[in-house]
């Protein structure tokens, strides 16, 4: 039996950025960007019982995520849906209404990951993307909680009725996730979202960023959940996990490589920068910790590296990451269905899975997520 000490929210990634492929750096036709691929994925999460699953956003490449979410809707049975919202692409009364439209449809299976980075073509400072964030996100409280919308702001000058844009939640609406390091980013956070996704790094470096969050959140008499996003390898033996990894890199060229850190709308954040000075740290396998492989974020612009090894050493790791207080993992890997599946035969068992909104009280618990086809390891 699991102790509710780890208890946690296992997610999984909808490669809709034209972020899948078996060897990084290759886009084989099979793996490119589809609804057909994406949804898939999608579908084999819900089966096996993740209870979530992050669609991200890009411009450049993939698919919309607001109409790739919608659709999903009607494929899932009991996955929540986590679509990445880049502040300032709607206005936010006419968002309110996507949302509240989606969380109607879904009954209450909506998170949203909050999202400060430019606009394409656009180059606003740091500190007046995320000052227009705040205001996308006071709007769409008050939109959620208010009768009406009364907000002048900086970007944005609204009084409008909110009897159509009310969602399913009725508790404060759906969950915010958000990522971000610099110090307007933390700010927004710790006043106003609900969970503070960061990308792998050593767990001191982790340590670090929640206490800071910690004590910010604080000055606003709040506190905020943690999540983790990160890549995984699980195989029956170490060495065939590491073997797995070097595959996937085996046909990456440096050049390729930069090209695809590069291109994205936020390849200069801090955040970026931190993930490079990871890889810098680590040996020359790759590894910066135990199980923790950096190799991946040379063809990666965000999250990147992978925890890399058996079934029991998986759930140490996460595990490690529990007792840091860290309740929710976004977890992905190279081909997104094919790792999918092993973390779910081998590692999903036996973790006590859990909604972060049933949790908080944002909608209803329901009865416990069943895999399908699946029973815990032996």
């Amino acid at each position: 039996m699991n102790s509710s000490k780890y208890q946690s929210e296992i997610a999984w990634f909808a490669p809709i950025c034209n972020g899948d492929t078996d060897r990084l750096g290759k886009m084989p036709d099979r793996y490119r960007s589809s609804w057909a691929n994406a949804s898939a994925i999608v579908k084999r999460a819900d089966d096996h019982g993740f209870r979530n699953i992050l669609c991200p956003s890009s411009y450049q490449v993939g698919q919309d995520t607001w109409t790739f979410a919608s659709a999903c809707a009607a494929i899932t049975k009991q996955i929540s849906l986590l679509p990445a919202v880049r502040c300032g692409e709607q206005h936010p009364a006419m968002l309110a209404r996507s949302v509240a439209t989606l969380d109607h449809i879904l009954e209450g299976r909506l998170t949203l990951n909050i999202i400060s980075s430019n606009q394409p073509g656009e180059d606003l400072p740091s500190t007046d993307r995320y000052q227009r964030s705040r205001e996308v996100i006071e709007i769409l409280k008050q939109a959620w909680t208010q009768d009406e919308i009364d907000f002048q702001g900086q970007f944005y000058n609204l009084k409008l009725g909110t009897e159509p844009v009310k969602p399913y939640q009725q508790n404060g609406g759906p969950l915010l996730y958000f990522g971000g390091y610099s110090p307007p980013g933390v700010e927004l956070c710790a006043q106003h979202c609900d969970v503070y996704l960061m990308w792998p790094e050593t767990q001191d470096r982790l340590a670090q960023l929640m206490s800071n969050m910690n004590q910010k959140a604080s000055e606003y008499d709040r506190k905020v959940k943690y999540g983790l996003r990160v890549h995984v390898i699980v195989r029956e033996t170490e060495a065939e996990a590491i073997e797995w990894s070097r595959l996937i890199m085996s046909e990456l060229e440096a050049e390729t490589g930069r090209e695809i850190r590069e291109r994205a709308l936020d390849a200069k954040s801090y955040g970026v920068s931190r993930q490079a000075e990871m890889r810098e740290a680590s040996d020359r396998e790759g590894f910066v910790e135990d199980q923790l492989w950096t190799g991946i974020g040379r063809a990666r612009s965000g999250c990147g590296a992978a925890i890399v090894g058996t079934p029991d050493q998986i759930i140490s790791k996460l595990r490690s990451y529990m007792d840091m207080g860290i309740e929710a993992f976004i977890l992905s890997g190279y081909p997104h269905l094919d790792e999918c599946d092993y973390f779910a035969r081998y590692v999903l068992p036996e973790l006590e899975n859990i909604s972060l909104a049933e949790q908080l009280g944002r909608r209803p618990i329901d009865t416990p997520l069943t895999p399908l086809g699946l029973a815990p390891r032996m």
